[in-house]
């Protein structure tokens, strides 16, 4: 039986600088043929080389992650979440846009040197298995008449997915956090769907620019139709030091309004406490994921 995600050999194809903070990597190969385009915010894993010995140690096998886990750090593949940008499974290629960052990290090192012909392992949804792939969080009712999608950088990617895909008579606020203002890509949106960019220009911290323009635009939302409400609750706290937030309704409530919010993990459990304890909207009608935590590396 075909599990339902499964690693993919791949090669760079292309690397090429989209704006100051993103650079696209086009990864091509035969094993492609099978990737799931799942589409909207679909993640996928990069499994990056270790110096040295490459893949010599990853483990594939139905036990893999267990066998990654007892691995010595230095002969452990780093692991990294991403957004499948754009999956072209006919012509065996997958773009991937990746954040540059100074932190040092495995990641940024890896996309600094990256270049065609260099080898990567990904994991990600198999088309060959016939059930739900998972790691798909943008799940609205079918009935929804208004969206409220938000996030920083590291979010931008699954939202060029999200709002790729909407039908053309969504309406709707969608509100995204960059490094700096060149950062602005291009978004292909339905008419009824604003786009707002925000800049931190090196001068704001994360999220401070991205909480008030969703609360304004949550605002905005309300004004035009009240979402699905429950009224003001309280809220479990979250320690993002310790797990970071993911809340996702595993069945979202029907309703006018539904919400997809990811980013930095302080910044979306702010908004959480904005979105369902002051205004009272019901939290199975909103995805709140927090993607990273400043100062925390990911995990796996």
């Amino acid at each position: 039986m075909t599990d339902s995600w499964t690693f993919f050999s791949v090669t760079v194809g292309a690397v090429r600088r989209v704006s100051p903070s993103f650079i696209r990597v086009t990864f091509v190969g035969s094993d492609l043929a099978t990737f799931a385009d799942n589409g909207y915010d679909t993640r996928i894993k990069l499994a990056l080389p270790v110096p040295g010995h490459g893949y010599a140690t990853l483990p594939s096998g139905p036990d893999w992650y267990a066998e990654w886990r007892a691995l010595p750090a230095d002969l452990r593949n780093p692991i990294r979440t991403y957004t499948a940008a754009a999956a072209r499974p006919s012509a065996c290629e997958l773009d991937v846009d990746m954040v540059v960052h100074d932190d040092g990290g495995p990641a940024s090192r890896w996309v600094a040197s990256a270049a065609p012909g260099d080898p990567l392992v990904l994991l990600g949804p198999d088309a060959r298995y016939d059930g739900d792939h998972g790691g798909r969080e943008f799940r609205p009712p079918a009935e929804v008449r208004r969206l409220l999608v938000a996030g920083d950088e590291t979010a931008v990617p699954a939202v060029t997915g999200i709002v790729s895909r909407l039908p053309s008579t969504a309406r709707g606020e969608v509100v995204l956090e960059v490094p700096d203002a060149a950062d602005a890509l291009p978004l292909s949106t339905p008419d009824g769907v604003r786009v707002t960019w925000v800049a931190r220009d090196g001068v704001a911290p994360y999220g401070a620019l991205l909480v008030p323009a969703v609360q304004r635009a949550a605002a905005s939302l309300l004004a035009e139709a009240a979402p699905p409400a429950v009224g003001p609750v309280d809220l479990e706290p979250v320690d993002n030091d310790e797990e970071l937030l993911w809340e996702v309704p595993e069945q979202v409530t029907a309703g006018d309004c539904y919400a997809w919010l990811a980013g930095e993990a302080g910044a979306i459990t702010t908004l959480r406490r904005h979105l369902v304890k002051d205004l009272g909207w019901d939290r199975k009608a909103v995805a709140f994921m927090g993607y990273w935590r400043v100062g925390r590396a990911e995990s796996s």
